[in-house]
């Protein structure tokens, strides 16, 4: 592996914090993969200045709003998050000096909402149990904050085509030269779906034979529509960020290969697992890819494949859930903390 061209490498003072969004490190995964022959290395997101892989779409999606004429002084951005692309913009718009008004579903772990509030955005908390079409759903309250709002910018994750595109610019050509271009499996988990559809189409330009692979959370609808191209219902479950309960037009299907699905308990076990075995603290996406990544490793056995996966955030958005053993006794986790006594032996 490679480390970034020098021309990536900072040195010198820089204009602002949104500077050193990008060129996160790539780094091998070990104990994790104790007794598998196939390497893994994960795209640690955490290093980006706001702590997830969103700090990219924010910053392309307030600069595309400003090129269009659609953000200018005085404007609010407005958003409907899971937490980490709100806390991207609202660092993103305490830098430009814009207002930010967020919803967030109230399953949302309580510490991504302190951040947002840390940044000077206003946060109203959704319901969680509403269907996508209610009008409390938390994007729909979103858009109409924004149609009242006077100078407001809807960022739109779910509908704005900067989302994959900033992967395609940045996440992909980072991965790929990292590699040095030997990536052979890209492993990721759609939410809006930008992140994996952006990065992959660059990797498949690149090497047609690149082989993405997408994690789903057991009671999201995407895995089954990939199958099927029926949309399903979906049912409640606790990793945060990703899956969904509607079709997101940021997530190409075209270029992924396939999907599988994860479950809570897997999820939740192996970020702790990366915490306490590779000193990686990450939220429990980042445990369901790479469960994911490790279980198409296993499969592969083969010394010269390269799977590349992500560390989409860090893990101290979730100290009061991924990491408090009463919230996951309360969760219905117990198994998560059954493996790791039966590890410890």
């Amino acid at each position: 592996m490679t480390e970034p061209s020098p021309e990536h490498a900072v040195a010198g003072p820089l204009d602002s914090i949104l500077s050193t969004i990008g060129w996160t490190p790539l780094i091998r995964l070990n104990r994790v993969l104790e007794g598998i022959r196939t390497p893994v290395f994960i795209k640690a997101e955490s290093f980006n200045p706001g702590g997830s892989v969103k700090d990219r779409i924010s910053l392309a999606m307030v600069d595309a709003a400003e090129r269009e004429g659609l953000l200018g002084p005085g404007g609010t951005v407005v958003e409907g998050t899971s937490g980490n692309t709100g806390i991207g913009l609202a660092m993103v718009a305490a830098v430009r000096g814009y207002r930010c008004i967020f919803t967030i579903p109230e399953k949302m772990s309580a510490e991504k909402i302190r951040l947002l509030r840390a940044f000077g955005a206003e946060v109203i908390v959704t319901p969680s149990d509403v269907s996508p079409d209610h009008p409390d759903y938390y994007v729909n309250v979103a858009t109409r904050i924004a149609r009242e709002t006077p100078g407001a910018f809807m960022a739109n994750q779910h509908y704005n085509q900067e989302n994959p595109e900033a992967h395609y610019l940045t996440t992909g050509p980072e991965i790929w030269e990292q590699t040095a271009g030997a990536v052979t499996h890209f492993v990721a988990s759609p939410g809006t779906g930008g992140t994996i559809s952006g990065t992959a189409r660059f990797l498949k330009e690149k090497n047609r034979s690149v082989r993405v692979v997408a994690g789903d959370p057991v009671g999201s609808i995407y895995a089954e529509y990939s199958r099927t191209g029926v949309k399903g219902a979906d049912t409640p479950y606790l990793v945060e960020g990703i899956g969904n309960d509607k079709i997101s037009p940021t997530l190409h299907f075209e270029w992924i290969d396939e999907f599988r699905t994860v479950t809570d308990v897997e999820a939740f076990a192996m970020a702790r697992r990366l915490a306490r075995e590779e000193g990686l603290l990450a939220g429990a996406s980042t445990g369901l890819i790479v469960q994911v990544a490790i279980d198409v490793a296993r499969e592969l056995d083969d010394p010269d494949s390269c799977v590349v996966t992500l560390l989409c955030d860090t893990g101290e958005r979730y100290l009061s859930k991924v990491f408090d053993e009463d919230w996951l006794r309360l969760n219905g986790l117990s198994e998560v903390l059954e493996a790791e006594a039966a590890r410890r032996g």
